[in-house]
């Protein structure tokens, strides 16, 4: 029969193998390495610590401009009172675009 120790000591070492998988996921990152999913979840779909909105998100995975723009955009789709559906569209395409854009450039 385990005691409350043993308890205490196990829900320890599951807290530091999370941090440990999360730390190592971030570094992964950082230096371009991509995840491979098995399609029912990955980390990268983990919200960071502390995240309470999109600019964490957006700051989290270091988008650029364009990126974020559409990422912004992606999530108020139709929702915003001073945009529709078709003008959420098009800014997304605007952006999209602007990224394609910056990255044939840099392949040359």
């Amino acid at each position: 029969m385990s005691s409350g120790a043993d308890k205490e000591w196990e829900d320890v070492e599951e807290s530091n193998a999370e941090q440990s998988r999360k730390y190592l996921a971030q570094q992964r990152l950082n230096i371009g390495i991509k995840e491979r999913s098995d399609g029912s979840s990955a980390s990268y779909y983990e919200l960071p610590d502390g995240a309470t909105e999109l600019q964490d998100l957006i700051s989290y995975r270091n988008m650029n401009a364009q990126i974020g723009e559409c990422f912004r955009e992606c999530y108020r789709y139709g929702k915003a009172s001073h945009s529709d559906e078709m003008r959420g569209i098009k800014k997304i395409l605007f952006y999209a675009k602007a990224e394609l854009v910056r990255l044939q450039n840099l392949e040359k």
